[in-house]
């Protein structure tokens, strides 16, 4: 799809077989990785990017009985969406999941904690995460760890990992020569990093995404998702920090799938 206006307050919906509540509601450039209403490339298996805001997704999405996918305009401009739908008619297998994603966000984070996702019950695998990061404070900012909380975690997750730049398949800050470097892969990627002068400074915007394509994280009766929003003070200390993030989760699982939280409203959702 090449959709114009405003990419924030345009909302993707996808209901599969005649369910009331959707089982993907986010904004369409949150879907397809684009958070900041303006291009940057991305070549991914499941997502691609392309001059100047073509919008490809192929993720796999089967059905049963039907498919409805929606998009609404919540802002005050008008909009055109110019799309393609491909299909194949097919036997589904009885083990295939459905396709999920959900939009959440802090504006700012409370207590140095964003949740990704949770509520989910049932069977099924997470396959990926799109982050969209505004760092309110100054320094190194990405040093929080993604969690996975799954089949009766309480306290201690699952898995557990070692940094935000660790998760998205990168390392050291992103930096080489005090520079953030952008870039793009099957699996990961760093595609936005919209920085004032200092690249430690404040106010810095950063897009990134990691697919679980071949390392689905599985899951048989629950799961939850967070990630800390955590920096470096001076001396090595931890700076639990207050910055604006916004994600999208991916995975699938068995219908019914609870419903998500409401969005929030137009105002709210745009990039600051």
């Amino acid at each position: 799809m090449t959709p114009t206006g405003n990419w924030r307050t345009t909302i993707i919906r996808i209901y599969w077989d005649g369910e009331e509540t959707p089982s993907v509601e986010c904004p369409v450039g949150d879907f397809f990785c684009s958070a900041y209403n303006s291009y940057a490339q991305l070549s991914s298996l499941a997502v691609c990017v392309n001059p100047g805001s073509a919008f490809n997704c192929y993720w796999k999405m089967p059905f049963r009985k039907s498919a409805k996918i929606t998009m609404q305009n919540m802002g005050n401009k008008e909009m055109r969406l110019y799309y393609q739908i491909n299909y194949v008619l097919a036997e589904v297998g009885d083990d295939e999941a459905y396709f999920h994603a959900q939009y959440r966000q802090s504006k700012p984070t409370n207590g140095g904690i964003h949740t990704i996702l949770d509520g989910v019950k049932g069977k099924g695998h997470y396959v990926g995460t799109y982050f969209a990061w505004r760092v309110n404070n100054t320094g190194w900012w990405g040093e929080g760890e993604v969690k996975f909380y799954m089949d009766g975690d309480n306290q201690f997750p699952t898995i557990c990992g070692t940094g935000l730049e660790d998760y998205i398949c990168g390392s050291y800050n992103f930096d080489v020569g005090r520079k953030y470097v952008t870039f793009s892969t099957p699996y990961s990627g760093l595609t936005q990093a919209i920085c004032p002068k200092d690249t430690y400074g404040g106010g810095s915007k950063f897009g990134m995404y990691r697919w679980h394509i071949t390392d689905p994280v599985r899951f048989d009766s629950d799961l939850k998702v967070d990630v800390q929003d955590l920096g470096w003070r001076d001396g090595g200390r931890y700076n639990i920090q207050k910055s604006n993030i916004s994600t999208v989760a991916f995975w699938y699982q068995r219908e019914p799938h609870d419903p998500f939280p409401a969005l929030p409203k137009a105002e709210d959702l745009v990039m600051e």
